[in-house]
């Protein structure tokens, strides 16, 4: 007569933590995929918003979108075409490791924030019937203050004159007009702190907007040469935001920053 025997307890036992250690093993190598596949598909969304923005720009004297009258210019949104401004039918708004935004359809504040986060939504005037909601940001200089008495200085007090009234400049390779962000507009001074923690990164601190680890020390970046790249995070402050701004600054190696100076969560990553 055929007897079959089960498995004992202690086999039971003896393949659980076989099958728990492979997957301990595993299960970093996954998030790593995961974290590599969604800063590829990061990068694809500044492709198609350099394309976006290059077309635009073709048609417009090499002019980026306008801004609300007599602001350093602000809510340069209202002034895309909807299909363009609208979160929901435009997924390029968003890095994949960042789609919830701070606010939902329903006005509800999220309980925390992080740098995974989405800014928006905003609505009103001009921005669309499902308002605007997204992960990146553009630099506001690179926008032209307009309106009857239009302002002579950027947020942070930068001369107008320092911004990039075209497209056709000398180092575009090094100029960026659109990054990660918690916001979608920016200003980032040489001289701006970087947050004190990642969550402290929603403020008005503009540098600190777009400064922030969402891909293992990157973040992604597209240039005024309609180029695209993953930069360091402090690598942030060796971009040429506006005419002026010092690329030689106090948070980079040539302006002599060390690394006790940064705060905790940015020291593990390259200095520039």
């Amino acid at each position: 007569m055929d007897k079959r025997r089960g498995f004992t307890l202690i086999e039971l036992l003896v393949v659980i933590a076989i099958i728990a250690l492979l997957m301990s093993i595993l299960m970093p190598a996954m998030r790593k995929v995961k974290q590599q596949a969604n800063m590829i598909n990061c990068l694809a969304n500044q492709r198609q918003w350099n394309l976006t923005a290059a077309m635009f720009t073709e048609a417009n004297d090499a002019k980026f979108w306008k801004s609300a009258d007599n602001t350093p210019g602000y809510w340069f949104p209202r002034y895309m075409d909807d299909k363009i401004k609208d979160w929901k039918t435009n997924e390029t708004w968003f890095c994949p490791s960042a789609t919830k935004p701070i606010i939902d359809e329903f006005g509800a504040q999220a309980p925390t924030l992080n740098i995974y986060n989405a800014w928006g939504i905003f609505t009103g005037a001009n921005l669309g019937p499902n308002g605007i909601s997204g992960s990146y940001g553009i630099n506001g200089y690179c926008l032209i203050p307009q309106g009857s008495n239009p302002a002579k200085n950027y947020e942070g007090g930068v001369p107008v004159s320092a911004g990039y009234k075209t497209t056709n400049v000398k180092g575009a390779n090094n100029i960026p007009w659109w990054i990660e962000a918690l916001r979608f507009d920016l200003w980032p001074r040489d001289t701006d702190r970087p947050a004190e923690n990642e969550t402290a990164a929603w403020s008005g601190n503009n540098t600190a907007r777009c400064c922030i680890n969402r891909h293992q020390g990157h973040l992604t970046v597209a240039f005024l040469d309609w180029s695209v790249r993953k930069i360091g995070v402090k690598e942030v402050y060796t971009l040429k935001w506006h005419r002026n701004y010092n690329t030689r600054g106090v948070w980079t190696l040539a302006g002599g920053v060390q690394n006790a100076d940064w705060p905790s969560w940015i020291r593990p990553f390259k200095d520039y």
